[in-house]
């Protein structure tokens, strides 16, 4: 066992790492960790972390490493938010850890999740820092690919790309992992396409199974322009209420312990100094929620582009397996309901629709838009 196991289908990847954290003539400062969601960026990040901390380059039963992959390590900061963005006053928090010398490792190691949710202003004052860190600091971005990082930063780090896993080698981890059924694991595994995370999450998880039949039975009830706008409304509803649902209880936890910290937990009206702290509070967690349904709706149309993909397969006689091998038949019922030309329409207005979201367009004018263009043309 070694912390490299959990980094699945990822062979070249790790071989470069490995040897780096082995070979200080291989090391540099700064790294940026690439690959499509759910390829394990910041799993590969953590293990490069843990290897470097381990006299062993990651054995994965020392302290070095039990502590690094936990996230307790003194020495190894991470960062992933849960905002639209990565704020400036957060990089510059890290840029003082980063001065820092190691207090118990062998490096200080800093981890920059979502290195694409940085602005252009936000990523000038993290520059300076990766340009000229102190000798034993570490630099480790994650983001999807080197574009979605300004130039000035991706020319500085060295670059590790991930590639999307196999879906025999995810089907096989959540088997050995987390004791799931062959079967369910590998449905799973191709229904998140390879996305290790949601693939456990499907796994483990029927009501997620469940939700996603009925993303994909979208597609089979839109007859027309009524019909779409109620899908619409209907994939809004459902991810406004899976995001509520998984930042509800942590929202009033936060709140409750910043009320306690000011020792107005008894009630009555705050003074407005302490209004502004509870606003400032409300405040990033409206931004949490907002990501939350973002995330929910981009990972349905994923749902709905691979639907239409195995659509085209069927269209088009491709000897490729299918992704959604449970919707078989309302993949050969809508392949032989519309033209291959359609369905690739069908699939530009998914893609069109995930680029309105990325760009703050309102959710539901985003999937109503979509969904008309879903619809049978006569």
């Amino acid at each position: 066992m070694s912390v490299w196991d959990a980094v699945v289908g990822q062979e070249a990847a790790v071989g470069v790492l490995r040897a780096a954290s082995l070979d200080p003539q291989a090391m540099t400062h700064a790294w940026l960790v690439t690959g499509p969601p759910g390829s394990g960026r910041s799993t590969a990040a953590r293990a490069f972390a843990a290897a470097l901390q381990c006299e062993q380059g990651g054995c994965g039963h020392c302290q070095a490493c039990t502590t690094t992959i936990a996230g307790t390590h003194a020495d190894v900061t991470v960062v992933a938010t849960e905002k639209v963005t990565i704020t400036i006053e957060e990089v510059r928090d890290l840029i003082g850890v980063a001065q820092r010398s190691p207090s118990q490792g062998r490096w200080r190691v800093i981890i920059l999740e979502d290195a694409d949710r940085m602005v252009e202003r936000t990523s000038n004052v993290l520059l300076k820092a990766i340009e000229e860190p102190p000798p034993r600091t570490v630099w480790l971005l994650c983001a999807p690919s080197p574009q979605d990082v300004v130039v000035t930063i991706r020319s500085r780090c060295r670059g590790v790309a991930l590639r999307i896993p196999p879906v025999a080698d995810v089907a096989a981890l959540l088997v050995a992992r987390d004791g799931v059924d062959p079967q369910v694991a590998d449905a799973a595994a191709r229904a998140a396409q390879s996305h290790i995370g949601l693939a456990r999450r499907l796994a483990r998880d029927p009501a997620a199974r469940e939700r996603r039949d009925r993303t994909l039975q979208l597609a089979a009830t839109i007859r027309g322009v009524g019909d779409a706008v109620l899908a619409a409304a209907d994939l809004v509803e459902v991810a406004t209420a899976e995001a509520k649902a998984a930042t509800e209880h942590r929202d009033a936890a936060e709140k409750a312990a910043l009320l306690h910290t000011l020792g107005a937990d008894g009630g009555g009206t705050l003074p407005p100094s302490l209004r502004a702290q509870v606003r400032q509070l409300e405040e990033g967690q409206k931004r949490r929620a907002t990501r939350a349904q973002r995330d929910v709706l981009d990972r349905s149309l994923l749902d709905l582009l691979s639907l239409y993909r195995d659509v085209l397969v069927v269209q088009l006689g491709a000897d490729v397996e299918l992704v959604n091998t449970a919707q078989r038949a309302d993949v050969v019922e809508l392949a032989a309901a519309s033209s291959a030309e359609q369905t690739v329409r069908r699939m530009d207005a998914i893609g069109e629709a995930r680029t309105r979201l990325a760009g703050n367009v309102a959710p539901l004018l985003a999937m109503e838009a979509m969904a008309v263009a879903l619809r049978p043309q006569g």
